[in-house]
């Protein structure tokens, strides 16, 4: 039995909404987690996931920042928000779907804050803020549902490319907020503390080049390649022998109007 899921930082859903309806057409993923949707619950556009089969729902947004969102073909429930760093931003939710199989998965959609420009936590609160996030995170693990028969997967923009290949230029970008050793590894200690599989990196090896992210300052990204691997999915390691892929859609890159991060879908066999 089938089961897949995107993760996708859309850059505000109401303004993409066209290129989220062509995807949706074609790749059918059972789940999609949308970031960065910018809008406040009520004025979510239900309406065209409706159609497209998307009957359920849980909708954490706000005006003009932040906002996440799970989209599900299959029926989901126990839907929970957690307010990190008490600051009040729209930057998770999670909920448990019914998978095939009899499956049942606690889904996590994040979007981790990006840390402003310098990486320093002295002189930019921005930083700060992320690196606390990061350290908060600690209390989602992997294996806390297990007992109940409740696997996980985690998603979203993390908004850090941990490994070398994970970015265009390691030696260039170690002073760059997303790719310095403090933001690195304390998001490696994350993953490892709370006993996450990086699928991603067990469909692609780590050895390999990975990018899901093209800054919009680049006119000629594709040509220049430039990018970082900003989103991830991890999940329970009950989960990862069932992987059958990563697909990491390149090409929205170059859509009109595109979000500067690309679809990434995973798929299992059950």
């Amino acid at each position: 039995m089938a089961f897949s899921i995107t993760t996708w930082n859309i850059n505000s859903v109401r303004l993409r909404m066209p290129l989220v309806e062509s995807f949706l057409a074609s790749a059918m993923p059972d789940v999609l987690c949308l970031q960065e949707t910018k809008c406040p619950n009520d004025a979510f556009p239900m309406a065209p996931f409706r159609k497209l089969g998307y009957e359920y729902s849980a909708i954490h947004g706000q005006k003009g920042y932040h906002g996440v969102a799970i989209l599900s073909k299959l029926p989901i429930e126990d839907d929970q928000r957690r307010d990190f760093c008490n600051i009040g931003d729209t930057r998770h939710i999670s909920a448990i779907v019914d998978a095939p199989g009899g499956r049942r998965i606690r889904v996590h959609n994040f979007y981790v804050p990006a840390g402003g420009d310098e990486p320093d936590r002295s002189i930019n609160p921005k930083f700060g803020h992320k690196l606390d996030f990061i350290e908060e995170m600690a209390c989602i693990r992997a294996e806390t549902e297990r007992e109940a028969g409740v696997s996980a997967i985690l998603v979203g923009d993390l908004n850090i490319a941990p490994l070398e290949t994970d970015v265009w230029s390691h030696k260039q970008l170690l002073k760059i907020v997303s790719h310095t050793p403090v933001e690195t590894e304390g998001l490696i200690r994350l993953q490892q503390s709370g006993q996450w599989v990086d699928l991603m990196r067990q469909h692609v090896p780590p050895e390999e080049k990975l990018f899901t992210w093209w800054s919009y300052r680049s006119k000629e990204w594709d040509e220049s390649d430039r990018g970082r691997r900003l989103d991830h999915i991890w999940s329970s390691a009950d989960l990862a022998p069932d992987l059958l892929s990563v697909d990491v859609l390149r090409a929205a890159r170059g859509w009109e109007r595109p979000s500067d991060h690309v679809p990434v879908t995973a798929r299992f066999g059950f």
